[in-house]
């Protein structure tokens, strides 16, 4: 049975790919309850006068900083304030609740609209000014508030701005994705329409003529059955290459996908390209796909800052090599490598991998006759 309440779609934690930070910050803040309990325990030994309010307070935090994290976001402002106000209730018997009052005040820079932490900021500073001039609680206080609110709220509002930017370049990246491959489509059936209405006509007429010719001219009949045939192939052939066009891939426009992609993982990607890569649009393709699941690799896995892909050409020799400063250990076959592998092996080319641990990855990718593929394929 899941007794653990489901993340809403519109929380926190759902609306970023890698919430690491998120959770993160939620353990530090659960661990915090240990000093709500062990400072007042110090300092007045244990009192049912202060333990009580402290343990009831505590599920009314956890409550509401789940809420936080897995609440819905147009709650999330409710659940923070919430928090605030039992800081100020728990105050007057448990001074370390101060801490409650500074977490909700940065847990409202998360809201989606960043002056509710700071109008938040200001009503706490002021609030703990009230209670400094009605319960004699040191001023000190009202400056911790105020500049604890700010700054744990600044780091907040930072990581999720920035987090809800990749997300949306993210989005931004997948729909130019889909519209190109939509054009595409759109594109290649225009071309086989194009292509086969003409030619099916054709077909048609001269099968036809060749039934009308089957008795009076045998020799004439076979005449058209031979042009049909040669007009079925014709097509066929030029079918399979506007197919193909769908399936191709082409390295330039790939280096481009990567360097988007990773970009908006916080990787910065640089290039070394020739003027030409002259490959024929098998090997091509196949080796785009390989700098696809490479980068995939690194946007997944590596956990590194840079990247680097450099293309050479050499006469007969094309030679492709992906690098990044990440945690390295890529597995010989995991992690897609074996379809890489495969793909090398089908142009005849080798993949060779070099990934120690925390010491980066490099892939080399080397075709030795790509010159003889091009002058096949053409």
């Amino acid at each position: 049975m899941k007794y653990w309440p489901a993340t809403h779609p519109d929380s926190l934690l759902a609306s970023f790919r890698s919430p690491t930070y998120l959770r993160w910050q939620a353990g530090v803040q659960m661990f915090w309850l240990i000093g709500l309990v062990q400072g007042p325990l110090a300092v007045h030994g244990f009192q049912w006068s202060w333990m009580a309010p402290t343990l009831a307070s505590i599920v009314v935090y956890v409550a509401c900083t789940v809420g936080v994290f897995i609440g819905p976001l147009c709650r999330l402002p409710f659940y923070a304030a919430a928090i605030v106000a039992l800081g100020f209730v728990l105050w007057l018997v448990n001074p370390i609740s101060l801490g409650y009052v500074v977490l909700g005040v940065s847990l409202l820079a998360y809201a989606r609209r960043p002056w509710f932490w700071l109008v938040g900021t200001l009503a706490a500073t002021a609030m703990t000014l009230t209670w400094a001039f009605a319960f004699g609680i040191p001023f000190l206080h009202v400056s911790i508030v105020f500049a604890a609110g700010l700054i744990s709220g600044c780091g907040n509002y930072l990581y999720v701005r920035g987090a809800r930017r990749d997300a949306a370049l993210r989005l931004s990246q997948d729909e130019v994705q889909r519209l190109a491959t939509l054009a595409e489509r759109e594109r290649i059936g225009r071309d086989l329409h194009d292509l086969l209405g003409h030619t099916l006509s054709l077909i048609t007429l001269k099968s036809e003529l060749a039934k009308r010719l089957a008795l009076a001219d045998p020799v004439r009949a076979q005449q058209e059955m031979e042009e049909v045939e040669r007009v079925a192939r014709h097509t066929l052939a030029e079918v399979r290459s506007a197919v193909t066009g769908l399936r191709a891939g082409d390295l330039a426009g790939e280096i481009v996908s990567a360097r988007v992609m990773l970009e908006a993982s916080g990787i910065a990607l640089s290039a070394e390209l020739p003027d030409r890569f002259d490959l024929a649009p098998t090997a091509e393709a196949e080796l785009a796909l390989v700098l696809r699941e490479a980068v995939t690799n690194i946007h997944r896995h590596s956990s590194a800052t840079e990247a680097r892909v450099v293309i050479t050409r050499n006469g007969e020799e094309f030679s492709m090599r992906i690098t990044d400063n990440g945690c390295g250990g890529l597995a010989a076959h995991g992690n897609g490598v074996s379809g890489m592998r495969e793909r090398i092996r089908r142009i005849g080319g080798r993949l060779a991998i070099e990934s120690p641990a925390r010491q980066g990855t490099l892939l080399a990718i080397d075709l030795p006759r790509a010159r003889s593929l091009l002058e096949r394929s053409a």
